[in-house]
């Protein structure tokens, strides 16, 4: 489960690049009540969504040339450069060489070798997100990949994840956690994408998911904001009802009601 006591290899931050932050914050904000406050003047148009006034997530301009909207997912690291250096002889790639943000911290982005991004976050003034798992926060991260094998070396190499498969019917299904974390610390997966997908032109790409008190409220309520459905509501035993979207500018991300024990 995510917690806000961030260790390494855990996702301590969460945040989306769109060509149009204005119309994509106020898509998240009637989806799930966030309210966006921009970082400053020296900040190029980068805020926070804020829900009860706890940092929930964050959004800014594309920065990137050829760069679509997407959500970007980052994970706790203790030392950025060594972190950059460990993505290197893994085989991935380095986007965005590490780089202080003011005094909040310290980032990096990256390219698994399977394609997907992600990036890290080194805390400074900045913890990291102040909420997670409660309703319209993020509560769990999930990465569909081309190679599932591959993935699973390369994020173990990288942060040490302890790695447990899942007995989820019809799929290749690993949960992951911070080192010796146990049970309690999982806090996302990686799924081998299906061969129909793998036919269709899928790539690997992480997703967030997002905790919703009523999922099939949600899906319609975000139809309605112009987002796609990509994954209807659907029912995943003891572990609640789901659906996944691409928002109005093509950023996935997914929702879920936990199932209650």
């Amino acid at each position: 489960m995510l917690t806000t006591t961030y260790v390494p290899g855990a996702p301590n931050w969460l945040d989306i690049g769109t060509p149009d932050v204005e119309a994509t914050t106020a898509f998240y904000g009637a989806l799930f009540g966030w309210e966006f406050q921009s970082a400053g003047p020296d900040a190029g148009g980068y805020g926070f969504f804020k829900l009860d006034g706890k940092t929930v997530a964050a959004a800014g301009p594309l920065t990137e040339e050829g760069a679509e909207s997407a959500w970007t997912l980052y994970f706790h690291t203790a030392d950025a450069d060594a972190t950059a250096k460990a993505v290197e002889q893994a085989g991935g790639t380095v986007r965005f060489q590490p780089d202080d943000v003011f005094t909040a911290g310290r980032m990096a982005g990256f390219t698994d070798p399977t394609g997907a991004q992600f990036a890290v976050w080194q805390p400074g003034d900045t913890k990291g997100l102040e909420t997670v798992t409660v309703p319209n926060t993020l509560c769990w991260t999930e990465l569909y990949t081309t190679d599932a094998a591959a993935a699973k070396d390369f994020y173990h190499s990288i942060f040490s994840w302890d790695l447990e498969e899942a007995p989820v019917p019809g799929m290749n299904y690993t949960v992951v956690a911070p080192s010796g974390g146990g049970p309690e610390a999982q806090h996302g997966g990686i799924m081998q994408l299906p061969a129909e997908n793998l036919e269709a032109g899928t790539t690997s790409g992480w997703h967030p998911y997002i905790e919703v008190t009523d999922c099939d409220a949600t899906v319609a309520a975000a139809a309605r904001h112009g987002a796609t459905v990509i994954i209807p509501a659907m029912d995943a035993q003891g572990i609640g009802r789901l659906a996944m979207f691409t928002d109005p500018f093509g950023a996935r991300f997914a929702v879920i009601t936990s199932a209650t024990e």
